[in-house]
């Protein structure tokens, strides 16, 4: 029997589909991704959270659902929106569903949506206060449920993502890494330990002596969800750390370390997510192509009169996709050298960054 479901958008339209996933209603603001690939990545991907996502190529879940290729431990979407969800899957690693998948970690999902048109409205009014109903429920309450959350600007998404306290990665090696989670990826650790470096995961919160204790020759500031301005006593952690020891960033880590030396941010009206963003590095004029997942960016303005600089800049609309400092060890950048999923362009940000350790 075919599920009816509901989507309703802030603006007061109210679209019906066909559910899939848990029997559920869930509400959060609407954002798409232009990836072909990697939707169990961009599901368990933390810098979702808060979010509901929307898939614009037309067919998901025809290869399935692995845990290899979870991003994080269950699925950080509040909501997923597609145009067609396979049903009867492919691949030797499949492991279950796309709606297995949903319906495991509680998650609504709705189907038969025109996509297209769906990606039109946001492109032409922004990313909005959304809600998917796969239960019944009248258009009247799913709307007030649209209406009663708080923006993603105003809440505190790091704090549901980060880790409660300390956790080792990898053993202690030569070098070793602290790297501050503010809804890091797996993938993102990965590629950091490859570098042969130890690795310990720590809270957002945790302070600049508390790193300093675990004996650490670097910090990264890693990727995550929401508005960089809440997540608190980071700056000053980072302001800290950094007269010590060489600090690097990705993503969210790049505009709390830009807030945390006198630039600003701001909310884009759509946000960067997707698996094609070409970046060009100013110095060396090479254009790579990138992975990306970002409601949030740093002002391009705001940088001049600091110390700091833009070394990398998106090809599409000029943002800033890669900042350094101009005395001390910081660089960082605004997508993810971690492919998950996306292209590998940019791994080299990780032996970069252990290059800089081992060199300061």
């Amino acid at each position: 029997m075919v599920k009816t479901a509901k989507l309703a958008l802030e603006d007061g339209t109210i679209l019906k589909g066909e559910g899939f996933g848990a029997e559920t209603v869930k509400s959060g603001e609407i954002v798409f991704s232009t990836a072909m690939t990697g939707y169990v990545e961009s599901l368990t991907d933390p810098s979702f959270k808060g979010q509901i996502l929307m898939s614009t190529y037309p067919l998901e879940g025809n290869y399935g659902v692995s845990s290899d290729w979870y991003q994080s431990d269950d699925i950080k979407v509040e909501a997923y929106i597609v145009r067609q969800v396979c049903k009867d899957p492919f691949h030797p690693k499949s492991e279950k569903t796309l709606s297995e998948f949903l319906e495991e970690f509680n998650v609504p999902g709705i189907s038969n949506i025109d996509t297209r048109a769906l990606t039109l409205k946001i492109r032409e009014r922004g990313s909005m206060k959304a809600a998917v109903a796969n239960i019944d429920i009248s258009d009247e309450e799913l709307m007030k449920i649209v209406e009663e959350q708080p923006r993603i600007e105003d809440m505190k998404l790091v704090d549901k993502v980060t880790v409660k306290e300390p956790k080792i990665i990898k053993e202690r090696q030569e070098y070793n890494v602290a790297v501050i989670d503010c809804g890091v990826k797996k993938n993102i650790l990965k590629n950091l330990a490859k570098q042969g470096v130890g690795i310990t995961l720590v809270p957002s919160s945790t302070s600049a002596q508390e790193i300093f204790d675990l004996d650490v020759d670097g910090v990264l500031v890693s990727s995550g969800p929401g508005n960089p301005e809440n997540v608190d006593n980071i700056q000053d952690t980072i302001r800290e750390v950094a007269q010590k020891l060489p600090v690097a960033g990705i993503c969210l880590g790049q505009q709390i370390i830009a807030l945390t030396y006198g630039a600003k941010i701001y909310k884009m009206k759509f946000g960067h997510r997707g698996s094609n963003q070409p970046v060009k590095d100013l110095e060396s004029g090479q254009v790579y192509m990138t992975s990306q997942n970002h409601s949030f960016t740093v002002d391009e303005e705001s940088i001049k009169g600091t110390d700091l600089e833009i070394t990398q800049i998106n090809l599409n609309d000029g943002t800033p996709e890669a900042i350094k400092h101009k005395e001390l060890p910081i660089s960082c950048i605004q997508y993810h050298p971690e492919a998950g999923p996306g292209p590998h362009d940019s791994k080299q940000f990780f032996e970069e960054f252990v290059e800089t350790i081992k060199n300061y």
